[in-house]
């Protein structure tokens, strides 16, 4: 099985910043992508940002320029750092991955609680 471990969630106050990290974990043949979505109160999930293999990333428009994702191969880790952090980024965030496992699949975190409040 695989396992994605989240950590660095918590309360920031606006213009703060927070780094969020994931760890996956288990019978991994190789990581196509890996990325951090969220969903705040009464909206559907969104993608937040992506990494691939490749270190090629995407970014959703709303955080371009404030957050920077990064992954870490050998370890099999992706990071999120968030700054300028604005009420509106407040929401659980998933960490996800499309792994080669047993099958081809993606996988998801318990997801980390982000809130930006003064």
């Amino acid at each position: 099985q695989v396992q994605l471990v989240e950590s660095g969630g918590g309360l920031v106050q606006p213009g703060g910043s927070l780094r969020l990290s994931c760890a996956a974990s288990g019978r991994i043949v190789s990581i196509n992508s890996m990325g951090w979505y969220r969903q705040a109160p009464g909206k559907q999930r969104e993608l937040v940002a992506v990494i691939t293999s490749s270190n090629d990333t995407n970014y959703a428009d709303s955080v371009k320029g404030r957050f920077t994702i990064s992954s870490d191969n050998a370890k099999n880790t992706v990071s999120l750092q968030m700054n300028s952090l604005k009420a509106e980024d407040t929401a659980v965030y998933y960490c996800n991955a499309h792994i080669t496992s047993y099958y081809v699949r993606n996988y998801w975190g318990q997801g980390t609680q982000v809130t930006v409040s003064s």
